[in-house]
C-alpha cells in the first residue's frame, strides 16, 4: 500500500486585505480623539497603513494658544494604537482643540504624512456621559 501526502498548507499570518506596504506608501489612516467624561484626559486612537518597516509618530494635542500634550511613538510594531493623554497647563479643559499626528521614518522634522483633527471638550459631554453611566 502506497500513501502519498501532497497536501499543501497555506498559513496566513495576517489578513490578506492588510498586506504590508513599503515605507513610501505608509499613511495615517485614522486619528480619533475622544475626550473622557472628566475633560482632563483624551483617548486617542491611531491607525496606520500595514507596514513592512516600522514607522515613528509624533502626536500633539493643542488648543488655540499652545500644545497641551505631546507623545512620541518610536518605531511602532502595531498598526492599531490607543493612547491616553492628559490636558495640562490650563485652568479649564473645556474648549476647541486639535489632535495632530505626524508619521515619519528618519527625520521627524520632515514627516511623510500629517493629519490634523479638530474636536471640542465640553462640559455637556461630561454630564451626558454621567447620565448614560447611571442608566446602565
Amino acid at each position: 500500500m502506497k500513501v502519498t501526502a501532497n497536501t499543501a498548507m497555506d498559513i496566513q499570518f495576517f489578513d490578506q486585505s492588510e498586506v504590508p506596504q513599503p515605507r513610501d506608501q505608509i499613511r495615517i489612516e485614522k486619528l480619533t480623539p475622544e475626550p473622557y467624561p472628566d475633560g482632563w484626559r483624551i483617548k486617542v486612537n491611531i491607525e496606520v497603513t500595514p507596514f513592512q518597516e516600522r514607522p515613528s509618530l509624533e502626536l500633539r494635542i493643542r488648543n488655540e494658544q499652545r500644545v497641551i500634550a505631546e507623545l512620541s511613538i518610536i518605531e511602532t510594531m502595531h498598526r492599531h494604537m490607543e493612547f491616553t493623554v492628559h490636558v495640562r497647563g490650563v485652568t479649564s479643559p473645556y474648549g476647541p482643540y486639535w489632535a495632530e499626528c505626524d508619521l515619519y521614518y528618519e527625520d521627524r522634522l520632515s514627516p511623510q504624512h500629517r493629519v490634523s483633527v479638530p474636536f471640542v471638550i465640553s462640559p455637556n459631554a461630561q454630564s451626558q456621559n454621567q447620565q448614560e453611566e447611571v442608566k446602565s
